[in-house]
């Protein structure tokens, strides 16, 4: 799948300090490379991201063998390896990763440990005065079917109202 774009400034708000702060480290690091003590507090700083994405995905029941979840302050990017059990179960650990305040990127080195094929879902990205019977007759014809939406986007979603602009969500093939 590559690289997906999120929306940086929307998500969930994870990191125990201001996104700005680790982009500001993430400058000084880079403006002084032989500044051991900016190294290791930017280096300390992504490794915090990482593990509150990694927590939070756990916290969202998804799991996958090898899970590994990496993150760069200075270009807001996170990368995630591992294999998931199945192709749903990747989708949702990249929207997981991707909802998150302060990232911008996500490289999905994710793979499926299963050998039927399955379809890749459509992602969408709420934008102001969506909702999710909206959405659903923008890809279905019909707003019925908006609970497919809300299922598929399951446990991250927790009520089909609660839908937030910037937010990247999984269109399923079929509802």
């Amino acid at each position: 799948m590559g690289m997906l774009d999120f929306f940086k400034h929307a998500g969930e708000k994870l990191f125990g300090h201001k996104p700005e702060e680790a982009e500001q480290v993430a400058a000084a690091a880079v403006a002084a490379p032989d500044d051991g003590a900016a190294k290791a507090q930017l280096d300390a700083l992504n490794r915090a991201a990482a593990d509150g994405i990694e927590t939070y995905i756990k916290a969202q029941g998804l799991s996958a063998t090898g899970l590994t979840v990496t993150f760069d302050a200075g270009s807001g990017t996170v990368n995630v390896f591992g294999v998931a059990p199945d192709q749903t179960t990747k989708e949702k650990i990249v929207v997981c990763c991707g909802n998150v305040h302060g990232v911008e990127h996500v490289n999905n080195n994710l793979t499926v440990d299963q050998s039927e094929a399955e379809t890749e879902s459509d992602y969408y990205t709420v934008v102001k005065g969506d909702t999710l019977s909206k959405i659903s007759k923008e890809f279905y014809d019909t707003p019925n079917k908006y609970m497919a939406i809300f299922e598929a986007n399951k446990p991250m979603l927790s009520h089909p109202d609660k839908i937030y602009p910037g937010q990247m969500l999984l269109i399923p093939d079929e509802a």
